[in-house]
C-alpha cells in the first residue's frame, strides 16, 4: 500500500505555434497535523493508486476498498449496512476486518430506494455506519431494471429516487451513526450536473448533519481518463466522500 505526498500529473509545454512536450510535474500535498487518528493518512485528500483486491475490477463503477477501510478504522463500527453492494467492495472489506455486513443489491431483488424493501430484508435493525457509492446519475448504467437509478430518465426523477434512498437509509442508522457517501458531479449533454450539492441538500431534508470535512478521493483508473474527447472542458478528477450523522432525538 502506498500513500505519496505528491500528485504527479502530465502537463504540456508550448505554445499554440510549438509543439508540446510531455514533462512530470510534482504538486506536494500539504502536511497534514499530527493528532489522536487511528489513520493518520485520512485526510480530506485522499490519495491511494494502489489496485486492492476488494471487489470484483469488472464491475463498471468499481472503486477501491482502502477508503472503506480507512473509514471503517477510524469509525471503529460495530455492523456495517451497504444497500448498493455493487461489485462487493465493501463486503470484501468487512470480511477480511470480521466485522458483521449487510450488503443488498438491487440485482438481488432489494431496491434501496423502497421502503418496503428495508422493512422487509432489515426487520428493524440498525447500524453504526453505512457505505453507499450511488450511481452518478445516468453517467453508467448498472442493470436493465428500471428501478435502477442510473436508469432514471431526468434528473428530477433520479432525485426523487436518490432522496428516498437517503430517508432509508437515515432511518436505518443508530444514533450518532456515519452515513458515508461517495458521489461525484459530472459534465452531461443536459449541462453541468452538480450531485455532491444534491446530496448534501438532500441528507440534510432527510435529518442528518454532516459529521466532518468533504473527502476528496482522487480518481485513478477512471475509465475516462483514457478516452479523447472532441469537446472542450475542465476534466473532473475526483469524486468527493461525504460523512453524514444521525442526531440522537
Amino acid at each position: 500500500m502506498t500513500f505519496s505526498s505528491a500528485i504527479v500529473n502530465p502537463h504540456y509545454a508550448g505554445t499554440r505555434h510549438q509543439p508540446r512536450t510531455k514533462q512530470a510535474v510534482y504538486a506536494r500535498l500539504p502536511d497534514a497535523p499530527i493528532n489522536g487518528s487511528p489513520v493518520p493518512h485520512l485526510t480530506s485528500l485522499y490519495h491511494n493508486n494502489d489496485r486492492d483486491a476488494y471487489g470484483d475490477r469488472r464491475y463498471p463503477g468499481n472503486c477501491g476498498g482502502m477508503l472503506i477501510r480507512d473509514l471503517i478504522t477510524y469509525f471503529s463500527p460495530g455492523n456495517v449496512l451497504d444497500p448498493m453492494t455493487g461489485s462487493g467492495t465493501c463486503a470484501d472489506v468487512c470480511k477480511e476486518l470480521s466485522l458483521p455486513c449487510t450488503s443488498l443489491d438491487i440485482r438481488y431483488g432489494f431496491d434501496a430506494t423502497d421502503p418496503a424493501c428495508y422493512e422487509k430484508q432489515l426487520n428493524g435493525a440498525k447500524f453504526d455506519f453505512i457505505w453507499a457509492h450511488p450511481p452518478y446519475w445516468r453517467q453508467k448504467l448498472y442493470t436493465v431494471n428500471s428501478r435502477d437509478l442510473s436508469r432514471t430518465d431526468s434528473l428530477p426523477e433520479f432525485l426523487e429516487g436518490y432522496a428516498s434512498f437517503i430517508r432509508c437509509c437515515a432511518e436505518s442508522l443508530q444514533p450518532n451513526g456515519k452515513f458515508a457517501i461517495l458521489m461525484g458531479d459530472y459534465n452531461d449533454r443536459s449541462g453541468f450536473i452538480p450531485l455532491v450539492h444534491y446530496t448534501k441538500e438532500l441528507a440534510f431534508k432527510a435529518g442528518l448533519r454532516q459529521h466532518c470535512t468533504d473527502i476528496i478521493r482522487f480518481s485513478h483508473g477512471a475509465s475516462s481518463s483514457r478516452k479523447v474527447y472532441r469537446s472542450s472542458f475542465i476534466p473532473g478528477l475526483h469524486d468527493v466522500c461525504m460523512i453524514f450523522e444521525k442526531i440522537p432525538q
